[in-house]
């Protein structure tokens, strides 16, 4: 894992959002959903767009070399060999400076229009809440990528009780801090409500509009989507099950403390 061309983390104005794109061979959509990310979030404020190549082999990371030189807000790390999307959208949210994390898929699909609304939702909702959820309408796929996803998200929502029609959307938003105390494995982002429930936040969800993507095939495929997952369901099940409660924490000021004194006296 390297990164290309980017100064320290404690250098340069600090964002206020980080938008995490894991990729692999997505040349033909990097332009197009860079200029799209930076037109949609530039209003709230500084940000920083981090693309995580995942071991791609047809030109992404030169495509992200190229648009670097016009977006000083895009940075790149690469994955040497790919390690799939949970670990790219893992790189990147370590990586973030940013206290408030976006993600969304580097293939078009998911429209950055809807990042601004993610995101201010989260800020409204307050502390309680841990993750506002993209959940996707009128979705662009085929029949047989639908039926996985029908699938996958029944036996999911059955086993787990999470509360959420589609975890598969890869539009979030998140408290980096909640993100980096969740326990990492495989397929991490998509039982991300669930985990985060557990350990104790609320969640909020957003209808978006899918649309068709940009161009090209998908890379994370099949079982990705679905046996892989199936397994995945019994170690979360476990982890749930295992949870115990969270401490909430909240510093007295001297001020209050002095109130107590004197209400004792």
């Amino acid at each position: 894992m390297r990164e290309v061309g980017f100064p320290a983390r404690d250098q340069g104005e600090v964002p206020v959002l980080s938008v995490v794109v894991p990729v692999r061979n997505e040349v033909g959509n990097v332009a197009t959903l860079v200029d799209e990310i930076a037109k949609a979030v530039m209003p709230l404020g500084p940000f920083e767009i981090i693309y995580v190549n995942d071991g791609s082999s047809d030109g992404t990371g030169d495509e992200l070399a190229r648009q670097r030189a016009r977006h000083p807000q895009l940075r790149q790390i690469d994955h040497m060999a790919s390690c799939g999307q949970s670990a790219a959208i893992r790189t990147g949210v370590h990586a973030a400076r940013a206290a408030v994390i976006c993600t969304l898929d580097g293939d078009g699909q998911n429209d950055p229009i809807y990042i601004p609304q993610l995101y201010r939702k989260l800020l409204e909702s307050g502390d309680a809440f841990g993750l506002v959820q993209g959940q996707r309408v009128g979705r662009k796929a085929t029949a047989f990528k639908k039926l996985q996803s029908h699938i996958a998200n029944t036996l999911r929502a059955w086993f787990l009780q999470d509360g959420t029609r589609d975890t598969g959307c890869g539009l979030k938003c998140f408290r980096r801090d909640i993100y980096m105390q969740l326990p990492y494995f495989d397929a991490l982002h998509r039982f991300m409500p669930a985990l985060v429930r557990r350990d104790g936040f609320e969640i909020a969800y957003v209808n978006v509009v899918d649309r068709l993507r940009l161009s090209g095939v998908s890379n994370y495929g099949f079982f990705d989507r679905l046996w892989i997952g199936i397994v995945d369901l019994f170690g979360v099940r476990w982890l749930i099950r295992r949870r115990r409660r969270i401490a909430r924490l909240r510093q007295v000021s001297q001020e209050a403390a002095k109130e107590v004194s004197k209400e004792n006296a």
